[in-house]
C-alpha cells in the first residue's frame, strides 16, 4: 500500500496557489516521493485537488498495481471523492472526473485528517507558492 498525503492552499480566494504530496510506503514508512506544484492563480479548492492528483500520479508511477490511501485535511476533497458529497461546481467536477479517471482499477481509499497531521504535504504546497515554481 502506498499513502498519499496531500494539501493545497491559496493567499487569496482565488489568488497563488500551490499544492503539495507526499508519497510513502506503506509498509515502512519510507518517504519515496515529495513533490510540489505550483498552480498559479486559482481557489484552496481547486489547488486540493491538484495535489492530490499529482499524489496519485506520483503512488501510481511509483507502483501501478499499488493500493493507495490518500490523506488530507480538505473534508470537500475527501467527501467529494468518497461520493458522498455531489459536487456542485464546474472546476470540482473537471477535476474530480480527472483523479476518477487516473484511479480506474486501482484499490482506493480516501481519509479525513486534523490539519496538523498534514504538515508536509502544507510545507510543499507553501514552498511552491513561494518560489512560484513546481519541484520535486
Amino acid at each position: 500500500m502506498l499513502i498519499i498525503e496531500a494539501d493545497g492552499g491559496s493567499r487569496g480566494n482565488p489568488g497563488e496557489a500551490g499544492s503539495g504530496a507526499v508519497v510513502i510506503d506503506g509498509s515502512s514508512g519510507e518517504i519515496l516521493a515529495e513533490l510540489g506544484l505550483y498552480v498559479g492563480v486559482a481557489s484552496n479548492n481547486v489547488a486540493e485537488y491538484k495535489g492530490m492528483i499529482a499524489g496519485v500520479t506520483r503512488a501510481l508511477a511509483i507502483d501501478p498495481d499499488a493500493e493507495l490511501h490518500v490523506r488530507m485535511d480538505s473534508k470537500l476533497v475527501v467527501e467529494q471523492m468518497s461520493g458522498r458529497w455531489k459536487i456542485k461546481h464546474p472546476d470540482m467536477a473537471e477535476l474530480a472526473a480527472q483523479a476518477r479517471a487516473l484511479l480506474i482499477g486501482t484499490p482506493v481509499r480516501f481519509e479525513w485528517i486534523p490539519r496538523e497531521q498534514n504538515s508536509r504535504a502544507d510545507k510543499l504546497a507553501n514552498r511552491a507558492m513561494d518560489l512560484r515554481a513546481s519541484f520535486d
